[in-house]
C-alpha cells in the first residue's frame, strides 16, 4: 500500500472560476468527479459523441496516469458513457482536460456547465521493456480466448 496521498497540480482555465475542480465526493471514493466547463449547453442526441471541456489543466506526477471513467448514475439513468473508457491522461500532457461523452441511450441528454460528467482516478504506471523472442512458453490455455471457458 502506498504511503499517503500524492500531489496533483491543477491550474484553472481562464473564465472557469465557476466550474468546480476535480474532487472526491465521499470519504472513501477512489475517483474524483469531473465537471463540464462548456460555454453553453451541449445536447447529446442518441448516437452522438462529443468532446466536453473540464476547465482545467493538470500535471499528473511522473509514474502515474489519470484514468477517466463514466459515472455510473449517468450510465444507468441516461445511457451516457465514455466511448474510450478508460481514457488515459499521461504525466507529460499539459492541455485542457476534456471528456469524450457518448449517448447510447434512447433520449437526448443535455450537458450543462458545472454538471458532473465523469470520474478520474490516479493510478500508478508500470512500464515494460519489450523483448522480441522466437517462441513463447506453452500454457494450458494456449490460444483460447473470447469465451473459450463458456458463457
Amino acid at each position: 500500500m502506498r504511503e499517503g496521498p500524492i500531489t496533483l497540480q491543477i491550474r484553472r482555465k481562464p473564465g472557469c472560476d465557476d466550474v468546480p475542480l476535480p474532487r472526491y465526493m465521499s470519504q472513501h471514493a477512489s475517483g474524483m468527479d469531473l465537471h463540464a466547463a462548456c460555454e453553453k449547453d451541449v445536447v447529446l442526441e442518441p448516437g452522438d459523441i462529443k468532446l466536453i471541456p473540464c476547465g482545467f489543466y493538470m500535471a499528473v506526477p511522473v509514474g502515474y496516469e489519470a484514468q477517466v471513467r463514466p459515472r455510473s448514475g449517468l450510465a444507468i439513468k441516461h445511457g451516457i458513457t465514455l466511448p474510450n473508457t478508460p481514457g488515459t491522461i499521461d504525466a507529460d500532457y499539459r492541455g485542457e482536460v476534456c471528456v469524450i461523452l457518448g449517448n447510447i441511450g434512447r433520449e437526448p441528454f443535455t450537458v450543462t456547465r458545472g454538471m458532473r460528467i465523469a470520474q478520474m482516478i490516479l493510478a500508478p504506471v508500470t512500464r515494460a521493456n519489450v523483448t522480441e523472442v522466437d517462441a513463447l512458453d506453452e500454457t494450458q490455455r494456449g490460444e483460447g480466448g473470447f469465451g473459450h471457458t463458456g458463457v
